[in-house]
């Protein structure tokens, strides 16, 4: 796994502890220089694991919303939402075998800056997925039609 989930970056002590009910999650991203950062954006992905029927598709009541980190200038996630699945009304062959699969909620794309720890909290129980997403240094130009 790139980056880590249980930081101790120097940063982080400008963020406070969850509040009862909740989970403080930290991801420390790879250190990347300034100019490099432009060319990458960091996806966050709250939701949980449960069994599932294995045929129908699953999706979390979950979201991620950013939140000024007040008298600081940072920033920090809250998942918000309620662990209410939607699925799809597929009909299940008898037989079939249930299956542990992460369910996701909707997904934030926020910007990468390896300076500061992403801070997101989360309802007990929410897992916080996440992943580095890049992008080629050269834009593609578009003609005109």
């Amino acid at each position: 796994m790139i980056g880590s989930l249980s930081a101790e970056h120097k940063q982080l002590k400008a963020f406070p502890k969850a509040d009862k009910g909740m989970e403080r999650f930290v991801i420390e991203l790879p250190h990347r220089d300034r100019g490099e950062e432009n060319s990458y954006k960091v996806e966050i992905v709250p939701g949980m694991t449960v069994m599932t029927d294995g045929v129908n598709s699953l999706r979390m009541g979950l979201s991620v919303q950013a939140k000024p980190l007040k008298g600081w200038g940072y920033t920090y996630y809250e998942v918000t939402g309620k662990p209410i699945m939607a699925t799809t009304l597929i009909g299940v062959p008898p037989g079939t075998k249930k299956v542990k699969k992460f369910v996701a909620g909707k997904s934030l794309i926020i910007r990468y800056n390896s300076r500061l720890p992403v801070v997101i909290y989360a309802p007990k129980g929410t897992e916080i997925r996440w992943r580095i997403w890049e992008a080629p240094d050269e834009f593609d130009k578009v003609d005109k039609g």
